[in-house]
């Protein structure tokens, strides 16, 4: 499966100059006309791209985290992380998902990929994992402490509405699903094992 990045809304220009590199952000600045004819100084962060993978149980049951993070609230996401400099995007995915949930999948649907925001260069690509089975242990970092979660569809739709969710991206088609019954009846049949 050949996953194409989607196209930024504001690209990082060939002329922008790395000014700062950190150990998870860069930061770039070029020099832009603006209207009135004079040249602004703008600014773009870049991250490594991520990865978010919904794991669906053979009884429809889908698998998500409470996790914890040094410096950060509890929350309820899916599986998921940052995709290491030359990896592959479905190879992180499968990579992800072995090492915070102990499974592997027999197929990865592409749900979405997005921009999450318009200041920093990074796609959040979020991923549907079918045909599990368990093969290993949870492999966690350092900085993890991850509990796994099962919930019914109705219930992740219920729990993407809650402050604690992390995987905003994709909180609009899951609301979308909760009023519009036929939005529902295509959540249902991506979610269907």
């Amino acid at each position: 499966m050949e996953i194409q990045r989607p196209k930024s809304k504001q690209p990082i220009p060939d002329n922008a100059k790395r000014v700062f590199k950190g150990v998870l952000f860069d930061v770039y600045q070029w020099e832009q006309e603006v209207f009135d004819g004079t040249k602004a100084t703008f600014e773009k962060l870049k991250r490594p791209d991520t990865v978010v993978v919904f794991p669906v149980l053979p009884d429809g049951k889908i698998i998500l985290t409470e996790q914890e993070q040094p410096g950060k609230e509890p929350f309820i996401g899916a599986t998921g992380g940052r995709v290491d400099e030359g990896e592959d995007i479905l190879a992180a995915a499968k990579r992800e998902l072995l090492e915070e949930s102990g499974y592997e999948a027999e197929e990865f649907i592409l749900w979405d990929a997005q921009h999450p925001t318009g200041k920093i260069d990074w796609v959040v690509y979020t991923f549907i994992a079918k045909g599990l089975k368990k093969v290993a242990d949870l492999h966690l970092d350092a900085g993890e402490k991850i509990t796994l979660k099962t919930v019914t569809l109705d219930e992740l739709i219920d729990i993407s509405m809650e402050k604690k969710f992390e995987e905003k991206e994709i909180v609009f088609k899951l609301f979308e699903a909760k009023f519009d019954p036929k939005k529902r009846a295509e959540l249902e049949a991506l979610f269907k094992p």
